[in-house]
């Protein structure tokens, strides 16, 4: 991925050296967006839905940086309550979004490379299973090729995320009603078993949408698989993602029992690891539009709570200069994996009250099935 880097980003992006040797990189985006206004529902108006998003590797210096990129506004301004999320996982400090995705996703605290498991190699059901158990529907929307952690551990279980080809084959069995995302090649060409899951997901029940038109005009369940990997960088893909997850809310919502969704930004986090500030602030700002798409959503359905997290932060990233007028940031990473920060924890809606304080992932994650009822 990082092979893109200069065709992609080379208007805007360019490195200095400072005094101490180390380098900063400076990018200015130009794609600078109005954010909503939304107000928020009663706190105790019934809770139909519940969406959870997710930005992979978004800590707060990520935020941070968006934040100066859109020249001193988010949509994520738009939520009233804020907390942070301690992301260790069982058997290590620093997570990845196998353990840290289960956490959020099941309420419980799992290994390094688990996803959908506990230590002990066990399953861990979901949100979204509890949510299917009620009667009401789910969701999965993705930037991400689907045999990604994320994803994962929302809808399927295994000991190690890299078993990608079992993880795959989960999704016929898993029972979520839309499916929206990236990586037909994991589900046919980049198998050695020579099976073809969108085959038997089809026996299964589902309708498999390859573009985006076939994906409108389906009806749940469906899965959409929009892209051989993961979908094409936020610039390349347009409104894309967006649209995706606007289907989504239109055929989820149609339920009278409600639905739960998670919606993930998953590759903020590839450009972090490949400390490439250009493309994964690109990534972060596209999700920021997208929760203003949801939030205005939500406004008007006046039952929903919304939340919005990390799995972990990526990149050591720091902010070190730059200017808030011309929405110019100036950064340098001190790595190229994961980090122990703790991450933020947005909530918006009826019940966000609950959702503030300093907690652990699993707690997020346990308070977020306690409004699903």
């Amino acid at each position: 991925m990082k092979k893109l880097l200069f065709s992609i980003a080379v208007a805007t992006l360019f490195v200095v050296s400072c005094k101490d040797n180390k380098t900063l990189q400076y990018y200015q985006t130009d794609r600078t967006y109005d954010i909503v206004s939304v107000a928020q529902p009663a706190q105790d108006a019934e809770i139909r839905n519940v969406i959870i998003m997710i930005g992979d590797g978004m800590g707060l210096e990520q935020v941070s940086c968006g934040w100066v990129l859109n020249k001193g506004k988010l949509n994520l301004d738009n939520f009233p309550v804020v907390g942070l999320s301690r992301t260790w996982c069982t058997d290590r400090l620093i997570t990845d979004s196998g353990a840290g995705g289960t956490a959020i996703a099941a309420g419980k605290k799992t290994a390094y490379s688990h996803v959908g498991t506990a230590p002990d190699n066990s399953d861990l059901p979901s949100v979204l299973v509890k949510a299917r158990e009620l009667g009401k529907k789910t969701g999965t929307v993705v930037t991400c090729h689907f045999a990604d952690a994320t994803p994962c551990d929302f809808c399927c279980h295994n000991e190690y995320r890299y078993n990608q080809e079992d993880l795959i084959a989960d999704y016929a069995e898993c029972g979520v009603d839309y499916l929206a995302g990236g990586g037909l090649d994991w589900f046919t060409t980049k198998r050695t078993d020579g099976r073809d899951i969108t085959e038997e997901m089809s026996a299964a029940g589902y309708n498999v949408a390859l573009d985006e038109a076939a994906l409108m005009e389906a009806e749940m369940p469906v899965i959409g698989i929009l892209s051989p990997d993961n979908l094409p960088v936020a610039k390349e893909r347009g409104d894309l993602f967006r649209r995706m997850v606007a289907r989504g809310l239109d055929l989820l919502s149609a339920s009278d029992k409600g639905f739960v969704m998670m919606i993930e930004g998953s590759c903020i986090d590839d450009w972090l690891h490949g400390n490439n500030i250009g493309l994964a602030m690109e990534e972060l700002l596209d999700f920021d539009r997208t929760i203003g798409d949801v939030l205005e959503w939500a406004a008007a359905d006046g039952h929903t709570l919304v939340v919005v997290t990390a799995d972990h932060a990526t990149g050591s990233l720091t902010l070190q200069d730059g200017d808030l007028a011309e929405g110019r940031i100036g950064v340098q990473f001190g790595s190229e994996g994961h980090n122990g920060i703790a991450v933020p924890f947005y909530a918006w809606g009826p019940g966000s009250q609950a959702f503030n304080g300093i907690r652990e992932n699993e707690d997020w994650g346990k308070l977020i099935a306690s409004f699903v009822k």
